[in-house]
């Protein structure tokens, strides 16, 4: 009888594990997604801060502190239009990684802010 309780046991245990590590990857994948949800989510809000400086750049307004701020929101938007071209080619999955490392490497930074591990949002 005790037999049968261990290999029961043994028997069962791997599918918990199975369990256990779908479930820790689901997690994983949900606050992924939280955080890019964020991280979009003020990006959004900075674009539109963006536009209304420019707005107001039209107007004779904007300071210069404002245009730098402007405008440093631009080079990111045109770097995700970058690296979303690249998203588009076959082997993206290797190409984007490679194309970041080489930037490191270069000195030249291809990443948008809000994707960098040093953001106040991760």
């Amino acid at each position: 009888m005790k037999n049968r309780k261990i290999s029961r046991y043994i028997h069962k245990a791997p599918i918990r594990v199975l369990k256990i590590k779908r479930l820790s990857y689901r997690l994983k994948i949900k606050r992924m997604m939280i955080q890019l949800n964020i991280a979009l989510a003020q990006e959004k809000k900075e674009t539109k801060e963006m536009i209304a400086i420019y707005q107001k750049y039209t107007r004779g307004n904007a300071t210069k502190a404002e245009m730098r701020l402007a405008n440093d929101q631009f080079i990111d938007i045109l770097k995700g239009l970058g690296l979303g071209v690249f998203a588009l080619l076959p082997f993206a999955p290797i190409t984007i990684p490679l194309i970041i490392k080489l930037g490191k490497l270069v000195g030249v930074d291809v990443m948008p802010d809000m994707f960098n591990k040093k953001s106040k949002f991760k």
